[in-house]
C-alpha cells in the first residue's frame, strides 16, 4: 500500500522540516558542547562538520524521498531484499527515541504548570527528584511519579489527536501555528536576557575561543556528533517527510533554509542561555564553569534556581522558557514516530489512523517505564546507548548503501533539476568515502566512552532493547505481505 500523505504547500513542508530539526537539544545540548569544546574556535569544526556532511547527507534524503515517495523498509527492500532489516532496525531505534521524548516533554509540561507559582521552591533538586524524574537509586523501591504519569498519557493523548490526522491537518498544521511562535518566544526571552546585569560575562565566556583546542580529535568528532544529532541526518525522519512532497521542488534550496534555519536558532538559543547563567553567576557569585551543565539538569535545575533569582520577572520568564521547549519538543517528536508509522502503513496495508492509534497505545505504555522513580536514570542510559552506539552506526552503513549499492546518478537530476545549487562529483564523493569515514570513527569514540565504565545494569537494558530491535526487525522482514 503506497502512503498517499502530501504536504499542501512547500511552506507546510518548511515549516515542518524545521520543526524536526529544532528540538529540546537545541536548549539544553548545544550551549555546552560550544562550551566544552573551545569556545567560540568550536564554530570552525562545526561549520566544516555542516557542510562536509550535515548538508550532503540532508540533500541525499531529501532527494531520496521526493523522487521515490515509498516508506524507508520499502527503499531498503528495493535496493536489496536483505537490506530491509537494516530499515526496520534504524526505524525501530528512532521510534523508541520519541518513547521517552515525550517523557521529557511531560517533564516540561509539569514545570510550565509549576512556572507560574515557582512550585519547585528553593531545592529545585530535591522537587525534580521526588515530584518529575527520580533518581538513579536503585536500591530503593520503585514507585509511580504521579504527576509524571499523568502528563505522560494526557501529551500522548494530544499527540494520537494531532497526528491521527493527515499531515497536513495534523503535523503541518500544528508545525505552521507552533514554529512561529516558538522563534517569537524564543526572541522575546533572550532578547530580554541580554539586558540582564552580568549576561555580557555569561557570552564572553562562551565565545572566547581556545585555540588549542582545534589540535584535539575529540572536539571535531564533537563537532560531527553535534550535525548528526541536531539535524537529525539518517535516521528516516527526513526522509519520509520528504517523501510526502508533492511538488516539483527546489530540493537543494530548500536543504540550506532549514539548515540556516536551525545553526541560527541554537547560536541564539546558546547566547541567551550563557546570557542568564551570567546573570546567575554574578548573583550568586558561584563561577559560570560550575553552574553549566548539559541535559535535564540544565533546564529543570539549574533554570528554576535562576527564575527564582528574577524575582517577578522570572515568574514571566519562566513560563515563557517552558512553553518554548514544548513547542520544540512535540513538532520534533511527530518526526521521530512518522519513520515507523509510515513503514507499518506500507508493509501491513494499514489505515493511517490505525498504524497511529496501535503505535501511539504501544508508545505510551512503554513511556511509563520513564515516570517511575528511576525514570530520569533510564531515560539517560537508554539515549546514551541508542545515539552513541545504535542509530549512529545504522547511520553509517546508510552512507554505505546509499553510496555503493544503490547509485547516486539516479538521484541527481532529480536534485538539480529546480535546485538554484546544484550537487555533482564533490557530493558523492562526499557520500560515498568522507561520511562512512567520519560516522564510524564517531562510533568506535562513542563505544569506547559508552561502555568503558558501564555498569551491569546498565548493560542488561542495553541488551533488552538489542534483542528486542533484532527480533521485532527478524520479524517485520519475514512477514510475507503484498506490498
Amino acid at each position: 500500500m503506497k502512503n498517499n500523505s502530501q504536504w499542501n504547500s512547500i511552506f507546510t513542508f518548511i515549516m515542518a522540516m524545521i520543526g524536526l530539526t529544532i528540538g529540546i537539544g537545541n536548549i539544553w545540548r548545544f550551549s555546552y558542547v560550544l562550551y566544552s569544546n573551545g569556545g567560540g574556535s568550536f564554530f570552525i569544526p562545526y561549520f566544516i562538520a555542516i557542510f562536509v556532511m550535515g548538508i550532503p547527507f540532508l540533500i541525499l534524503e531529501y532527494g531520496l524521498g521526493f523522487s521515490l515517495k515509498k516508506s524507508f523498509s520499502k527503499l531498503m527492500h528495493d535496493i536489496r531484499p536483505e537490506f530491509e532489516v537494516i530499515a526496520w532496525m534504524l526505524v525501530l531505534f528512532v521510534f523508541i527515541v520519541v518513547i521517552y521524548y515525550m517523557v521529557i516533554l511531560a517533564w516540561d509540561l509539569i514545570y510550565f504548570i509549576s512556572s507560574f507559582t515557582s512550585a519547585w521552591g528553593s531545592d529545585t533538586t530535591s522537587f525534580f527528584v521526588n515530584n518529575v524524574g527520580g533518581s538513579s537509586n536503585l536500591t530503593s523501591s520503585v514507585s509511580i511519579i504521579i504527576p509524571t504519569f499523568i502528563s505522560v498519557i494526557l501529551l500522548w493523548a494530544v499527540f494520537w489527536f494531532v497526528s491521527n490526522h493527515e499531515v497536513n491537518s495534523g503535523i503541518g498544521m500544528i508545525s505552521k501555528v507552533l514554529m512561529p511562535l516558538l522563534f517569537i518566544l524564543i526572541i522575546i526571552i533572550f532578547l530580554y536576557s541580554f539586558s540582564l546585569p552580568g549576561s555580557f560575562s555569561g557570552i564572553s565566556t562562551l565565545f572566547t575561543p581556545n585555540w588549542n583546542a582545534l589540535y584535539d580529535i575529540r572536539v571535531w568528532l564533537a563537532a560531527f556528533a553535534q550535525i548528526i544529532f541536531t539535524l537529525s541526518i539518517g535516521q528516516a525522519m527526513v526522509y519520509t517527510y520528504a517523501s510526502y512532497l508533492s511538488e516539483n521542488t527546489k530540493l537543494i534550496d530548500h536543504v540550506l533554509i532549514v539548515v540556516a534555519s536551525n545553526s541560527f536558532y541554537e547560536i541564539f538559543v546558546a547566547l541567551g542561555v550563557f546570557s542568564i547563567l551570567g546573570y546567575m553567576s554574578l548573583m550568586s557569585s558561584v563561577p559560570i564553569n560550575e553552574l553549566i551543565t548539559s541535559g535535564p539538569s540544565l533546564i529543570f535545575v539549574v533554570f528554576p534556581q535562576i527564575f527564582n533569582v528574577m524575582g517577578p520577572v522570572g515568574l514571566v520568564l519562566a513560563p515563557l522558557l517552558f512553553l518554548s521547549i514544548l513547542f520544540a519538543g512535540f513538532t520534533s517528536s511527530f518526526a521521530l514516530f512518522e519513520p515507523l508509522l509510515s513503514s507499518i502503513i506500507s508493509k501491513f496495508n494499514l489505515s493511517r489512523k490505525k498504524g497511529v492509534t496501535i503505535l501511539a497505545c504501544v508508545a505510551c505504555i512503554f513511556s511509563l517505564l520513564f515516570a517511575t522513580s528511576i525514570g530520569s536514570y533510564l531515560l539517560e542510559l537508554v539515549d546514551l546507548f541508542l545515539n552513541e552506539f545504535a542509530i549512529l552506526i545504522l547511520i553509517g552503513v546508510q552512507s554505505i548503501i546509499f553510496g555503493w549499492f544503490y547509485g547516486l546518478d539516479k538521484v541527481i537530476p532529480v536534485l538539480n533539476e529546480y535546485s538554484t545549487f546544484k550537487v555533482g562529483k564533490k557530493w558523492k564523493f562526499a557520500i560515498k568515502y568522507v561520511l562512512p569515514i567520519i560516522i564510524i570513527v564517531i562510533w568506535i569514540y562513542g563505544i569506547i566512552n559508552l561502555f568503558s565504565d558501564a555498569t551491569l545494569f546498565e548493560l542488561i537494558v542495553d541488551l533488552i532493547i538489542t534483542f528486542v530491535v533484532l527480533g521485532l526487525s527478524v520479524f517485520f522482514t519475514k512477514v510475507n505481505i503484498h506490498q
